[in-house]
């Protein structure tokens, strides 16, 4: 897609008022400090903002990406041609009653886990450490401890690729193992109501504290990385283990590729050590995806997502070996 017009940015910027940014540099967003420049970044903020905007690219042939605080996205390094909207800090809206609770998209994970242990509500004490924004979370059913949060969600609201507000009820939002129709459906979650139990205080922020230094003890934190790289599948964590146990196997905990690196922390994470490239991340993971299918029959699926510079976002174990020649 090429550069939009002068006037057609000056009615993308009536849509979004104050939400319009230009050259936007990937790696700044990156957690793991990859990638190149957006052409054109879009923050709205409201779900009306987001669906005038969908409006207006549908309209016109256009599909922007759309992202969170990009903490499970691998960025290719000739950044992003096609419009992107990002759901963040504009739309972190909380409100709490009784055990129900409503929360936007964007607020971040970690925030909306201290504000529900305040208010003394117990059952998303497993989010607590997970960087991202709860829309992000409940595409993918996020959580840890092999739990979900969609577990608690009661309804899920969206827009779709025609700029329409949709609203739908847990019970049709397939939610499973880090799954839910959102991944499929390409449609925008704005926000959720979700369902706790209330539980003491003390006890929640104690089951935070032990979870919060557990994840200090065993993950890198001091470089940069976007957390678990491979879906702890539940066929294949009975058969072989989590995926850290699989890469320390296949000996390849500490494996390096340019600037990447298989942390020797944590073999689930992969680490920039400084300068890493897109296609560094890549090689490594198909290596390590290979490897396992080879010599133990074990299938390992990518959570991270590698974007291209055409708005195409997959699992970055999709990537092909002809992407990994042509990002070199």
């Amino acid at each position: 897609m090429g550069r939009l017009t002068d006037s057609a940015l000056a009615e993308l910027g009536a849509l979004c008022p104050g939400g319009v940014f230009h050259d936007v540099e990937l790696s700044a967003l990156s957690w793991w400090q990859i990638g190149g420049r957006a052409d054109l970044m879009l923050r709205p903020s409201s779900a009306n903002e987001i669906a005038a905007l969908m409006r207006w690219f549908a309209m016109r042939g256009i599909r922007p990406l759309v992202i969170g605080q990009a903490t499970n996205l691998l960025f290719d390094d000739a950044g992003l041609r096609v419009p992107c909207i990002q759901i963040g800090k504009s739309m972190a809206e909380i409100r709490i009653d009784g055990p129900d609770v409503y929360a936007d998209a964007g607020i971040w994970v970690p925030g909306l886990a201290r504000r529900l242990m305040q208010a003394g509500l117990g059952g998303a004490e497993h989010i607590c450490g997970i960087p991202g924004t709860l829309g992000g979370l409940v595409c993918m059913n996020g959580g840890s401890q092999r739990k979900g949060i969609g577990s608690h969600i009661a309804m899920v609201e969206s827009v779709d690729a025609e700029g329409t507000i949709r609203q739908r009820n847990a019970d049709v939002c397939g939610f499973a193992y880090r799954q839910s129709i959102y991944q499929e459906n390409h449609e925008i979650i704005t926000g959720t109501v979700m369902r706790f139990g209330f539980r003491p205080i003390g006890e929640i922020r104690a089951e935070m504290l032990d979870i919060l230094a557990d994840r200090r003890r065993k993950f890198p934190r001091k470089q940069p990385n976007c957390g678990s790289v491979f879906v702890s599948d539940p066929a294949t964590y009975a058969q072989h283990g989590p995926p850290g146990e699989i890469v320390e196997k296949l000996g390849l905990k500490g494996r390096r590729s340019g600037g990447a690196q298989v942390s020797p922390l944590h073999a689930n994470f992969i680490v920039n050590t400084g300068g890493a490239r897109a296609n560094d991340v890549l090689t490594l993971i198909h290596e390590i995806s290979g490897a396992a299918a080879r010599e133990l029959g074990a299938t390992l699926r990518a959570e991270v997502r590698y974007v291209a510079p055409d708005g195409s976002i997959f699992p970055a174990t999709d990537a092909t070996q002809d992407l990994l020649g042509e990002t070199r």
